[in-house]
């Protein structure tokens, strides 16, 4: 490198985001995620060994992903390449194969080949990695925000180590945040700066897990805030709430986001926690999640896990959904949100869809169902002198509306596929059929 070209660089460095330059330089200086990369774990090791074999990097932005990338580069021996599967395509992939082919024949060096946004790379792209994977002419190095098992070729995926990482802690916020105020040359400790603990909670409340967002806004304030009457930067919590605005909600409508907070939301319907389904209620409107999903999933919920022990909460589910059919948006939040809290403090019962699935596994094992006679339709011409209808008991006719008889297929012992739980309604259905069972009405069918 010239010197022209070294001041160019050094003059890029510096004009760099205060997020770029403080990247770490060392497996040491790597704030986080000790789980996947601290001192004594299998990644770890094969960085400092320069043994590493392909990997993908999963994890939301900010977490670390690409930075742990170029902590590989700087500590493997390979040749280390990177795309974005933004802007690369197939004849890109060619080049760095061709190249990777050339140095491994001449030089007896390995190719190391990070790929940002993986998941942005279609199938075929992906496919025409594989083999050069498979037979080890090139390390691949994948990162991405989204699901690997989803978005990631399978074959691709079975040869390559799976690497989540997880939005970094509030500590680890704090200390990236204090290191880079206190760095002269990378970051802001030239500066007259001084950094109240109120800001620095609040950005990092509202980081919510991202450094990139964090060291975004600190250098921001830092270098919007005019100095006061001695000098100095201060950096208070209204600067923080300025320089940190309203962050958009991070949600995907075809990606994980999309899956989990609908996961996240109808399992805190199931688990009778109103509040907690409001605030994933709330996550997947403000993000424009389609409202007439969540009234499905709400439909299939009240039916599933609620059943018969609250049976009215079908007929809030269907409503909500009609509702929010006619209204659209931003009305329909309202439906949606009472049909949440009417669920989510319901009585729950999953014994009818257990009961379904009971029977279903017996129909797909082969049960003969052939319908006895007394219970065939009997209603159109010569059906009487087939025998269809004959011996059927009418229950209308008897006392209670009800009449022992078998309902199953000829010769099959007795079956309880249903089973009413002790909840809400479906107490008085298990008191019901228990006195059915008996041969005689039960006090709650006298009641009703």
């Amino acid at each position: 490198m010239d010197l022209f070209s070294y001041r160019a660089e050094r003059e890029q460095q510096r004009s760099a985001p205060l997020a770029a330059r403080m990247r770490p330089e060392t497996l040491d200086e790597l704030v986080g995620q000790d789980d996947v990369v601290g001192p004594g774990t299998l990644l770890r090791r094969a960085i400092e060994a320069d043994r590493l074999m392909s990997a993908i990097f999963y994890g939301p932005p900010g977490s670390g992903k690409t930075t742990l990338a170029r902590l590989i580069a700087k500590y493997t021996r390979s040749a280390f390449v990177t795309l974005s599967a933004v802007t690369a395509g197939v004849a890109d992939l060619r080049r760095v194969v061709d190249e990777a082919r050339e140095r491994l024949g001449m030089y007896s060096q390995k190719t190391t080949l990070f790929i940002d946004e993986i998941h942005r790379f279609n199938k075929a792209q992906q496919d025409a990695l594989l083999p050069h994977v498979e037979e080890g002419l090139i390390i691949l190095i994948g990162a991405t925000t989204e699901n690997p098992f989803f978005e990631v070729n399978k074959a691709l995926l079975s040869r390559s180590h799976v690497f989540a990482l997880h939005p970094l802690r509030p500590s680890d916020l704090k200390t990236i945040a204090r290191r880079a105020v206190a760095d002269p040359e990378r970051g802001l400790g030239a500066m007259p700066l001084d950094v109240e603990e109120e800001a620095l909670d609040h950005w990092v409340r509202y980081a919510e897990g991202d450094a990139r967002r964090l060291l975004g806004a600190l250098e921001l304030a830092a270098l919007t805030t005019p100095p006061d009457e001695r000098g100095r930067i201060v950096l208070t919590r209204e600067v923080a709430e300025a320089s940190i605005q309203r962050r958009a909600v991070v949600y995907d409508r075809e990606g994980d986001s999309h899956y989990d907070t609908i996961s996240a939301f109808i399992k805190s319907v199931r688990g009778s926690d109103p509040d907690a389904a409001l605030l994933w209620l709330a996550k997947m409107l403000e993000a424009g999640e389609d409202p007439l999903f969540i009234a499905r999933r709400l439909i299939i919920l009240a039916s599933e896990d609620i059943g018969n022990a609250d049976p009215q909460g079908l007929v809030v589910a269907v409503s909500a959904f009609q509702a929010v059919e006619r209204l659209g948006m931003p009305e329909g939040r309202i439906p949606l949100a009472q049909a949440t809290t009417y669920l989510a403090t319901a009585p729950k019962s999953n014994a009818s869809y257990k009961a379904l699935e009971e029977a279903l596994g017996e129909v797909r094992r082969g049960m003969d169902l052939t319908v006895p006679d007394h219970l065939r339709d009997a209603h159109y011409p010569g059906a009487r002198a087939l025998g269809h209808g004959r011996g059927y008991l009418y229950p209308h006719d008897y006392p209670g509306h009800w009449v022992e008889q078998s309902y199953l297929p000829p010769g099959l012992a007795p079956r309880s596929y249903y089973r009413p739980s002790d909840q809400g309604y479906e107490r008085t259905i298990a008191r019901r059929m228990a006195g059915r069972s008996n041969g005689r009405p039960t006090d709650a069918e006298e009641e009703l």
